[in-house]
Formats: structure tokens, C-alpha cells, sequence
């Protein structure tokens, strides 16, 4: 099966720059930094691609197949949308777009609390297939007040983030004023007017807010405010209490996101959870963890088949995504590729970015005579 993209960027490096000729510098470097010294950010790819999968010519071959069961819907590819934040401010109308992609192509889109669309307005575009990603609130009842939207919306899996107990130190993010609070400066409103077509499209579609804290946010904040209202309201560590609490409430599927070790891993078994993301956020948490995949290696020896197992952080191919597969994963997502996409091609950028994924990812299948994504770990070296 083919999929249609534009040959002009055939990759997510191709993707990449083009994007960052598109948006100002303060939002290219959000999404492209990691923190502090960048060690982690580039580990992440680096460790992955180590991974080597070994080919065998001569077997039988009937063909490839990426559809990949999980939670109860079969998806076309191993591979989702992760959760970003603030993705307006990077591309204007960026989670709708991705979201319309995600359904057409039969792929996971996970909504983060902190993001420029609501839950309803996401459900309403994936037919509530969304996933969505939940930063702990203070407030009890602000968290309470979350599950009944996203159950009165359908939502069929809940992701809880556990990797954010503090805010990462990004000092392109400082420089840029865009730590918390946010400051707009007259270096970013030089590069703004520099954008003229990303100006006028956030014009257009409105100033990016938190849609979906919006209800609950006093009005009339500035900048300043509104990075205070910020910190007060969400508290990122989480603990068996609230993990427990949540549980209790939520009666879909409840997924952990942002393990990094064999200890987190037994809690969210022991809590009766459905699954857990390996992930280090991207790299943009603790410059001095292990990059995802090696965390991944450790928590697959020993946990496989107790709990859902899935990664994201580092992966930017298909190729990648088969290396996670065969590594033990047994879903992947990825954040950054999928906002380049839409920050470089605007309303086609997810469908473009979705297509060069599926047309690499079953290029390998093809050429590792791999005919189900389970049998990635078949073609393992080593």
C-alpha cells in the first residue's frame, strides 16, 4: 500500500528545517531544545539507533502487515501522537491538525492538559478515539471535574504524567522568556513580524490559550498571572494516594506515562494499571537519566506480559520505530515529528508526516521479511 506525502520532504529531518524557516526562533527552540546541556535530547536518538535488526532474504514472505492491536482497537501503525504542550503557539490550529490525521490514518492522538484545544473539541474531531494526558491538579475537585469531561467526551484511554514534579531547567526557554511566568520580548516580537505567515495565521485562529483550562482560569490575566495561576494550580508528583484515587474514578483505560525504571514499573502494577509509556519527555526533564530505550531495555527483562509496555523519546523513523518494536516495545509514540510536520506544512503537515512514517516503517517490514509488528523482536541482533 502506498501513501502520498510530498517528495519534497521525505524525512522528519527534511520536516524539521523547513519548520524551522516557518515559526519564530522562541517557538522552534520550545520544541526543539531539550534541558540544560542537551545530553539526554540527543542520547535519545543516538541510543536507539545503535539498534540493529538483521534481515532474512530467503524465508517465505506473504506480505506486511503494521496493524497493531492495543486496548481492544486494532490501529494501521505501531505508532501515536504524543502529548505537547502549547502546540498553537508552535503552529496555529496544530492539535486540530493532528488530530484530523490521527482519525483518518487509524493512529493515536493523546491531548495534553496544557495544550490549545479542548477536550470536547478533540473528541468531536477523532469520533472519541483520543487519548488524553492529565498534569496532576492541586484541587481535587479540578481533577474530578476533568474525568467527568473526559468521560461525558468518550475518552477511551487516560494517560497520568508522573516525569514532571518540577519544571525542567531550559535555558533556551529562559532566554527566550518563556519559562514560567512567560514574558514576551522585544527580541520575540522582532522575530514574530519576521514570520508574517505564522503571524497572520495566529491572527487568524486567535492568541494560543490552555482550552481546556480555560473554564476554570480568572479572567483577564497577563502573562505574568497566568504563569503564577500555573504553578499553583497543577502538582506534577504523583504518589500511590493519588495514582489509587484516580483508578478509582476512572473507569477506562489508565496508562502511566514517563517511567524510567523498574520500580515505577511495579507500582503501576501493583496500582492496576493498563499500560505504561517509557519515556523521558523528550530529554527535556533530567539531562542526566538514561536515554528512553535503555530504560526500556531494563523494565522489558523483566516485566513483559505483566503490563503494556510502550516508549516514546527519541524516535524521529520508521526505522526507529522498528527498533523500539524489536526491542520490546509494544507501541511507540513520538512528539517532535509530528509537530514539525505541522509547523512546516500547516493543515497537511500531520497527514504528510503520518504517510512518510507508514511508507519507511513497512519498507523495513518488507525488507526484514517481518510480516506482523510482533515479530520485530525476531530481527533483533544480539
Amino acid at each position: 500500500m502506498k501513501w502520498e506525502f510530498n517528495t519534497n520532504y521525505p524525512s522528519v529531518d527534511d520536516l524539521r528545517k523547513k519548520a524551522k524557516s516557518r515559526i519564530p526562533n522562541f517557538a522552534f527552540e520550545y520544541l526543539d531544545g531539550g534541558c540544560n546541556e542537551d545530553v539526554n535530547l540527543y542520547k535519545n536518538t543516538a541510543d536507539v539507533r545503535e539498534i540493529e535488526l538483521v534481515p532474512y532474504y530467503l524465508n517465505e514472505h506473504k506480505g506486511s502487515s503494521m496493524q497493531t492491536e492495543l486496548f481492544g482497537h486494532v490501529y494501521d501503525a505501531p505508532f501515536g501522537i504524543s502529548p505537547v504542550g502549547l502546540q498553537g503557539l508552535m503552529w496555529p490550529n496544530a492539535p486540530e491538525i493532528l488530530a484530523k490525521a490521527s482519525l483518518k490514518h487509524n493512529i493515536p492522538f493523546i491531548l495534553s492538559t496544557v495544550t490549545t484545544s479542548s477536550i470536547e473539541r478533540i473528541s468531536e474531531l477523532t469520533e472519541s478515539k483520543a487519548w488524553f494526558q492529565l498534569y496532576h491538579p492541586t484541587e481535587n475537585s479540578l481533577r474530578d471535574d476533568i474525568l467527568r469531561r473526559l468521560e461525558a467526551a468518550q475518552y477511551p484511554v487516560l494517560v497520568i504524567l508522573c516525569d514532571v514534579p518540577s519544571f525542567g531547567f531550559r535555558p533556551r526557554d529562559i532566554r527566550n522568556g518563556l519559562a514560567m511566568p512567560p514574558k514576551m520580548t522585544l527580541k520575540n516580537m522582532l522575530q514574530i513580524m519576521g514570520k508574517p505567515n505564522w503571524a497572520l495565521r495566529t491572527l487568524f485562529h486567535g492568541q494560543p490559550a490552555f482550552e481546556t483550562m480555560k473554564r476554570y482560569m480568572p479572567k483577564g490575566l497577563d502573562m505574568k498571572q497566568l504563569g503564577l495561576y500555573m504553578n499553583r494550580t497543577f502538582s506534577g508528583r504523583l504518589n500511590e494516594e493519588k495514582i489509587l484515587q484516580i483508578r478509582d474514578k476512572w473507569k477506562g483505560k489508565l496508562v502511566l506515562k514517563g517511567v524510567a525504571s523498574e520500580e515505577d514499573t511495579a507500582m503501576a502494577i501493583k496500582l492496576g494499571l493498563d499500560g505504561i509509556i517509557v519515556s523521558n519527555h523528550g530529554g527535556r526533564q533530567l539531562d542526566a537519566g538514561q536515554s528512553a530505550i535503555k530504560s526500556l531495555e531494563v523494565i522489558i527483562k523483566k516485566y513483559k506480559g505483566q503490563i503494556k509496555i510502550m516508549m516514546d523519546s527519541g524516535l524521529r523513523s520508521g526505522p526507529d520505530v522498528a527498533r523500539a518494536m524489536a526491542y520490546g516495545a509494544e507501541f511507540t509514540f513520538m512528539g517532535r515529528s509530528f509537530m514539525y510536520g505541522a509547523a512546516a506544512l500547516g493543515n497537511q503537515g500531520g497527514d504528510h508526516t503520518i504517510a512518510i512514517l507508514k511508507t519507511q516503517l513497512q519498507q523495513v517490514m518488507e525488507q526484514l521479511c517481518c510480516e506482523k509488528t510482533t515479530d520485530f523482536s525476531n530481527h533483533l541482533v544480539g
